[in-house]
């Protein structure tokens, strides 16, 4: 793996750690 794919992941696993902290704690946004 190179550095760009690891990059796309990482920033597809906070984008889903977001979305679902989104989801379970609504009243903070």
């Amino acid at each position: 793996m190179n550095l760009e794919n690891i990059l796309m992941l990482l920033v597809s696993v906070l984008m889903m750690v977001y979305l679902v902290y989104a989801l379970l704690k609504p009243e903070k946004f």
